[in-house]
């Protein structure tokens, strides 16, 4: 009598990628952390026009710089008090989330495409391609960000579109090299081969074959780009060279806050703690998708 064998193969083996991915991004407390932020920022940006207890631009000079209701003085009428032109500050911070959200994803999608074509042109090809890639890559590398952004934005005026369009367009020289990197790592791999000897076009390849295998390092690129892209326009708008007003953008609230510093610090401190806030959790998000989905690169 052959006896039946009850061994069953190592759970680790029977679970799909997917399987795998939703485990450890379950188990991932930065990522979980940073998920639940985002998403926060997010809906108060979507229902801004239904949370904000006022209009962000009407002005009551009757009410001006009323504190937070935590402060002595403050009322829940102003739960997060007013300016100094007495417009809510509630009001006037959910919707700037809508400015730097936007920000962030206009500038992501401008930079990301240029630098996701640029790098998988280079790496794909290599030889002169890449050289003349690479040069530009270095000659964007030899200009500071922030003056370049300031001398273009003096020259044309700060305005929401024209800050998007010059970070879009300064901010797509890591997207490049990363895929660049990673392009060249794959590029002469079995698959592709294979693509190649069944007679698939160039442009083929590069979209089914070597895209979809890049696309963990993009995504973690974009989060990173997004939150320096966010950082950059309250820089600008600080500076008053970005955002211009009314526009509610957190940089041009900080901006606006600054000469009542030492009286009402909490002018600064409330934008400054939702910038804080949004950009850590970008960021959470960003180490935890590379930790999820390359889990042999963590340190």
């Amino acid at each position: 009598m052959v006896g039946v064998s009850n061994r069953t193969e190592p759970q680790s083996l029977t679970k799909g990628p997917g399987r795998q991915l939703f485990e450890r991004a379950v188990h991932h407390g930065g990522f979980l952390a940073g998920t639940a932020i985002v998403l926060v920022v997010f809906a108060a940006a979507i229902g801004a026009g239904v949370l904000s207890p006022y209009d962000p631009y009407i002005q009551d000079l009757g009410s001006r710089l009323i504190p937070p209701v935590w402060q002595d003085g403050g009322s829940w009428e102003h739960p997060l008090g007013t300016d100094h032109l007495g417009r809510d500050y509630l009001s006037r911070l959910l919707h700037g989330a809508r400015i730097s959200l936007l920000i962030g994803c206009v500038t992501v999608a401008i930079s990301g495409t240029l630098g996701t074509i640029l790098g998988l042109v280079a790496g794909y090809f290599g030889g002169r391609v890449d050289a003349a890639i690479m040069f530009l890559i270095t000659v964007r590398l030899s200009m500071p960000v922030v003056l370049v952004a300031l001398a273009i934005v003096a020259i044309f005026g700060g305005s929401l579109t024209i800050v998007m369009i010059v970070l879009g367009l300064l901010l797509w020289d890591r997207f490049a090299v990363v895929i660049r990197s990673s392009t060249q790592q794959i590029r002469d791999l079995d698959y592709i081969t294979s693509a190649r000897a069944l007679g698939c076009s160039t442009p083929r390849i590069i979209a089914s074959e070597v895209l979809p295998n890049v696309l963990n390092n993009l995504i973690v690129v974009a989060t990173l780009e997004m939150a320096h892209a966010i950082t950059l326009e309250a820089a600008l708008s600080f500076l008053g060279l970005g955002v211009q007003p009314p526009l509610p953008s957190w940089g041009l609230m900080v901006a606006e806050g600054k000469d009542m510093l030492l009286f009402d610090p909490w002018l600064i401190a409330i934008p400054g703690c939702a910038l804080f806030a949004l950009i850590f959790a970008i960021n959470l998000v960003g180490d935890g998708v590379r930790d999820i989905t390359a889990p042999e690169s963590r340190s």
